[in-house]
């Protein structure tokens, strides 16, 4: 059965079994590349993108589930995506860089929700896994997007 989605801003049509994961419906799929396969199994993070304008673990997600959601991944970010890039830059976040396309939507989804969070809403939002450690300048990198 096909499914139709909004990606971006923009309607496809997938021909694709309704419990394939989101993940590879974007990356296969739609040859949306950003968002990444980390773990499979929800835990990561690497694979965060928007379902109506929410964080969604996009490998645990079937893509009937999301049939009807407006989804936004990395390559659709907004302004304040962008801010917040702009961000990572400055505070020199992304090292080996697999985590950042889920950080920055898990990112983005807690600066609309709370403009100005306290680190303890950053640490409560921001579960999503870093191999590289980089939290404390994920943290000031946050912080900072948010006071631009």
């Amino acid at each position: 059965m096909p499914y139709r989605i909004e990606v971006n801003g923009k309607r496809y049509t997938l021909d694709l079994p309704g419990d394939t994961p989101l993940l590879w419906a974007l990356r296969e799929g739609l040859g949306l590349t950003g968002t990444k396969f980390g773990c499979g199994r929800g835990l990561c993070g690497a694979c965060t993108v928007h379902a109506d304008g929410q964080p969604v673990r996009s490998c645990s997600v079937a893509l009937a589930d999301v049939a009807n959601a407006r989804l936004t991944t990395i390559e659709g970010v907004d302004e304040l995506g962008a801010r917040l890039q702009r961000a990572w830059l400055e505070e020199q976040v992304p090292q080996c860089g697999y985590c950042q396309s889920g950080m920055l939507m898990t990112a983005a989804a807690l600066l609309r929700e709370k403009p100005k969070p306290t680190d303890a809403e950053i640490g409560e939002a921001m579960t999503n896994l870093c191999r590289c450690g980089t939290y404390q300048r994920i943290r000031r990198a946050i912080h900072r997007a948010a006071g631009a």
